[in-house]
């Protein structure tokens, strides 16, 4: 009893040791995989990380290589347009005085920058040949007049005569026709008596019309030519009325259309700065010069007081109405191509080429007629490599009609 009492003792005391082991064996495991697991998992992080840093660089490259743009809207332009041109200004009537009779100058009465009236006397020419030849034709047309008379009662007492058979009819014929001859005789001297009586009185020079001498080109003692003979003509006075002027103006062709007879204009003139004389186009020459592809066009001026001066280089505003919308844009939004001229635009994130036709160059910006609307992005300083479909990204929109 004792003995089987001490076995199980000694079996019992065997045990533990077994189950300890067993455990022992477990938490080394348990710490195996709990490490494989920690590495695993800084491995699986280290890949998340790479993959993550690897997608975002991409986005980032994909994302710089679209390239950003300053994109500008267009401006629409006035409703009435103005364009500044030069122009000659002239009074509305401007003549040169010359003489109708040829001899000296005797003496002159006037000079330039003086108001002379209509019929006021400016000189006097002598013309001491005219009338010589005048007191000559007067001395024939005497001769001729008592021939005249003569060849008259010739005729008539051959007619008379001749109902008595007195006298042959030719004879009778003959007095007669010497009659009608004598008679044109006659004629001819006062003609020509006449002829030199009115180039006697063109030896006084009268103003033509009111208006200002603006120039003398004679003095004392000066031969004058009338040009009778076929010389040279001598131009003795210029006489101009300033009250109203004329301003003629070349208007390109884009523009003719628009010049109508009632358009408002600005005379400018640089010796009057910041000041603007009214004037209105009154006519054109409804015809295109085909040398320089301009209508001209006549103004009228009021000048009144006659501060401006006939002869005058200006400059007109022309306020022209303007027929269709166009816009302005600065000049650095072209693109020239051998296919013409383009703008570069965005639209829905993607470039889109259009083919434009300027207008008026205003320097830093153009006048775009067509090809072009009012709600574009147009892209300042496109690059050369531009093309359609092309992904951008809009960086600075800028307000209409300015440049970055």
């Amino acid at each position: 009893m004792a003995t089987e009492e001490k076995q199980q003792t000694q079996d019992l005391a065997a045990t533990p040791p077994l189950a300890e082991s067993g455990r022992s064996r477990s938490r080394k495991w348990l710490v195996a995989l709990a490490a494989f697991a920690i590495v695993a998992g800084v491995m699986l992080f280290g890949i998340l990380t790479r993959v993550k840093a690897r997608t975002a660089l991409r986005a980032q490259t994909a994302e710089m290589a679209v390239p950003t743009v300053s994109v500008v809207h267009p401006q629409p332009s006035a409703p009435v347009q103005e364009i500044v041109l030069p122009a000659n200004v002239q009074a509305i009537t401007d003549s040169p005085v010359f003489a109708r009779t040829t001899g000296y100058l005797k003496k002159w009465y006037v000079d330039i920058g003086a108001h002379v009236k209509k019929g006021q006397l400016l000189a006097v020419i002598e013309t001491p040949e005219i009338d010589q030849q005048l007191r000559q034709a007067r001395a024939d047309l005497a001769t001729a007049q008592a021939n005249l008379k003569l060849a008259e009662v010739t005729a008539n007492r051959f007619q008379d005569l001749l109902k008595s058979n007195s006298v042959s009819q030719q004879e009778t014929d003959n007095a007669v026709a010497s009659f009608a001859a004598n008679r044109a005789i006659v004629n001819s001297n006062e003609a020509n008596t006449q002829r030199l009586s009115d180039l006697k009185s063109f030896q006084k020079i009268y103003a033509p019309f009111d208006g200002i001498i603006t120039a003398r080109n004679t003095d004392i003692g000066a031969l004058i030519n009338s040009g009778s003979s076929g010389g040279p003509t001598t131009e003795l006075f210029h006489i101009a009325y300033p009250r109203k002027l004329y301003v003629y103006v070349s208007v390109p062709q884009a523009y003719s259309q628009a010049a109508k007879p009632g358009l408002q204009t600005d005379l400018v003139l640089p010796e009057f700065p910041g000041r603007r004389f009214p004037g209105k186009l009154v006519r054109t020459a409804n015809a295109i010069d085909p040398a320089t592809r301009t209508l001209q066009v006549q103004i009228v001026v009021d000048n009144p007081d006659g501060t401006l001066l006939p002869g005058a280089y200006a400059e007109v505003h022309l306020k022209v109405p303007a027929e269709t919308s166009t816009y302005t844009v600065p000049v650095n939004t072209l693109l020239f191509r051998f296919t013409g001229l383009h703008i570069a635009t965005v639209q829905n994130g993607k470039m889109l080429i259009k083919t434009v036709e300027i207008g008026r160059d205003f320097g830093d910006r153009v006048e775009i007629v067509s090809g072009l609307e009012g709600n574009d992005s147009v892209i300042l300083n496109p690059p050369d490599s531009t093309a359609n479909g092309q992904a951008v990204r809009i960086g600075e929109s800028l307000k209409a009609g300015t440049s970055p």
